[in-house]
């Protein structure tokens, strides 16, 4: 995973750990041969081939969208989690400065159902009174800078974050927003019609249970006033350019920009006083979106305000607006049959899920307070040295690469390996914690929680701001499964992705390379990536690269990304090859790197054969085993339209068709269904 909002590390020395000599059975080594389905051939689908008797003895549960070895570790941390919110929450009246006092007092406010029916949504209404007292759209605007603190909406999101033209120093990113469906296409593709009726069903529940008055009628108008909003709205692939999404300004200019809008108004309700600069991202989107805001009927526009108010809150209130939103959320977007158990959601809401994947998930959370609880109990400093080693293997086996690349000039390759030097690495969790101290919290005051929680983590931003970049910060909390590469040059690996399958440090050192070791390579790669590559070695935006370097590049990457928009993982439903480009580049990257750190650890040795199954092998049996999972067919739609991550059979098909050893090992021939000529394998790094 990458995210633009920070980024990734190193690598020489053989873990000795990763190097031993092994010996084991099946169920010693990391992988399993009884999931295997070997009646399809490796070379017709080595998805299915590594995981297909997994995958038909396995069902997708109802409160999930999917099921998948990930998950399964996901499942592992949720567990933990459980058992550190319920021995703090017995603890809630000990010290009310700990964390595992605030963590305990917060879980049992969410818990605590009869007191939520009780208190109602008497929460929400100053901020709906406001909405309903607004004379003129003018009225409503400054009320969208409070959507870093509290459940308003905003047509446009502020961020603080690296100044990416000057990474030395934070900067204000304003984007483009107000659409409550995940993604533009939602709105505009014909297959998404029975979601839109969804949506407008939603808005209209929550409306009525508001008490608003035409309920029906305004949730019609909300459904028809955000198509117009997504049809100039930028798609998910324009924002890819970072060029393109990086265009500062005075705030006279912002005026300018947007004449009408009152960013006085928006920028003191989000705490930001004399704004001098901005950095716009979806520059052309701003006035059109802002026309459409100005042109809508108040009465649209106080039940747009409304409903979104409604709908941030919904899992914080009473059950009639906890089930609504999971129809919408969980049934229409992600295919989950039933809704997750009450003391799950508990652990989402206090520990803020996995906040790498939706930043809305960490939003009013004590998400860092639960990270260092976590990380105390259920992760070891040996495994940090371990993984530590493990990386500085890969970026060896990178600088390697690089250094006999055929196709990119000395002058190119040497800002290359200078950036590939800048990265550093952080594993497990932050060496500095995030002081909750002042943050009051309370076993009897859900959304207050909720609320002080969310306005602590935004001044934390705030406050900071003037002074130099904090180059120690994550952006990932530990107990999240994930990993990321950010623009400040770190590559972050929490320590809830630190967990088998993708990393067990009693299996054979084969099938760590291929799993967490290719994903340590994958996030390595991102600073080379279509998008990476637009950063240099301090972080900053600049085109580093030689005409023809950057030509060759794209004519490479436009070739993987030819090979992705053919997979259909439901007829007619296509993977998008440049919006998933990246990943798609960083997983061949990936794995290509962790086969040769694998061999690195050899010494010269041969690989050990166990159970019959080679070195190699176990290096792509271990890629694909890490991906082994289904998810709903809802869910996958959802996906590729909205997620830069190709479908997970295609992040293991779509690699291994590419990678010559991968022919060699299992034997792949003219005629499989997975081979590719020589000539057209896609070879980048």
């Amino acid at each position: 995973m990458v995210q633009w909002k920070r980024v990734a590390p190193r690598a020489f020395v053989v873990a000795s750990v990763f190097a031993m000599a092994f010996s084991a059975s099946a169920a010693d080594w990391g992988f399993s041969t009884a999931n295997e389905d070997a009646s399809v051939g490796a070379g017709n689908d080595f998805f299915r081939y590594a995981n297909g008797a997994w995958l038909d003895s396995h069902e997708i549960p109802g409160d999930k969208p999917g099921v998948s070895r990930r998950l399964e570790m996901t499942d592992r941390t949720e567990e933990r989690l459980h058992k550190l919110m319920e021995d703090n929450a017995a603890k809630a009246n000990g010290d009310p400065n700990a964390i595992a006092t605030k963590v305990g007092a917060f879980y049992k406010s969410f818990m605590d159902e009869k007191r939520i029916d009780l208190v109602g949504i008497r929460p929400l209404q100053n901020e709906l009174a406001w909405v309903k007292a607004a004379k003129r759209s003018e009225d409503l605007e400054p009320l969208m800078g409070r959507s870093t603190v509290d459940f308003d909406p905003a047509l446009f999101a502020v961020s603080i974050d690296v100044d990416i033209k000057d990474p030395e120093h934070y900067t204000i990113y304003l984007g483009q927003s107000g659409l409550g469906l995940p993604d533009r296409d939602f709105y505009l593709e014909p297959g998404f019609a029975k979601t839109r009726e969804a949506y407008q069903d939603y808005a209209a529940k929550l409306l009525k249970l508001l008490g608003w008055p035409n309920p029906d009628a305004e949730a019609k108008n909300i459904l028809a006033f955000e198509t117009k909003i997504a049809k100039d709205s930028w798609t998910a692939v324009q924002q890819r350019d970072l060029n393109a999404m990086y265009n500062p300004m005075s705030f006279t200019e912002l005026q300018k920009l947007t004449p009408k809008f009152d960013w006085n108004g928006y920028f003191d309700k989000a705490g930001l006083h004399d704004v001098k600069r901005v950095v716009v991202n979806e520059k052309s989107a701003f006035p059109k979106i802002l026309a459409l805001y100005q042109g809508t009927p108040l009465e649209t526009l106080q039940a747009w305000h409304a409903f979104h108010i409604a709908d941030a809150a919904a899992p914080y209130l009473t059950k009639d607006y906890q089930d609504a939103w999971f129809e919408l959320h969980g049934k229409a977007l992600a295919g989950q049959k039933e809704q997750k158990p009450r003391w799950k959601r508990g652990i989402a809401a206090v520990s803020g899920g996995d906040c790498g994947a939706d930043a809305h998930d960490c939003f009013g959370t004590l998400n860092w307070g639960v990270g260092q609880l976590y990380s105390d109990a259920y992760f070891p400093a040996e495994t940090k040295a371990k993984i530590q080693e493990l990386v500085l293997n890969l970026k060896a086996a990178y600088r390697a690469r690089l250094e006999k690349l055929d196709w990119m000039s000395a002058k190119t390759k040497q800002e290359a390996l200078a950036k590939l030097d800048s990265y550093t690495i952080k594993v497990g969790y932050p060496d500095t914690q995030r002081d909750y101290s002042k943050v009051g919290i309370h076993d009897d005051d859900l959304i207050g929680n909720v609320r002080r929680a969310a306005y602590s983590d935004w001044q934390f931003h705030v406050d900071r701001m003037s002074g130099p970049v904090d180059k120690s910060e994550w952006i990932m909390t530990p107990q999240t499964n994930d990993a990321y590469n950010g623009a400040l040059r770190d590559i972050v690996f929490p320590a809830a992705i630190l967990q088998a399958p993708m990393f067990d440090a009693n299996a054979d050192p084969a099938i760590n390379y291929g799993a967490i070791g290719a994903v340590i390579g994958h996030e390595l790669t991102h600073g080379f990536d279509d998008q990476g590559r637009k950063l240099d070695s301090k972080g900053a935006l600049r085109d580093w690269w030689q005409p023809a370097d950057a030509k060759q590049f794209d004519a490479r990457a436009d070739k993987l990304g030819k090979q992705y928009s053919q997979f259909e993982p439901y007829p007619g439903v296509h993977v998008n090859g440049k919006l998933t480009m990246g990943e798609n580049i960083a997983d061949l990257g990936g794995l290509t790197m962790a086969l040769d750190a694998y061999h690195t650890s050899l010494h010269g040795q041969p690989a050990p054969v166990i159970d019959g199954v080679t070195g190699d092998q176990r290096v792509f049996l271990g890629w694909a085993q890490a991906w082994c999972g289904k998810m709903t067919e809802d869910y996958v739609k959802k996906q590729v339209v909205s997620d830069p991550h190709s479908p997970r059979m295609f992040r293991v098909n779509g690699i291994v068709r590419n990678i010559d050893a991968w022919y060699d090992a299992f034997r792949v021939k003219p005629g499989d269904k997975l081979y590719v000529a020589p000539a057209d394998r896609v070879k980048i790094w």
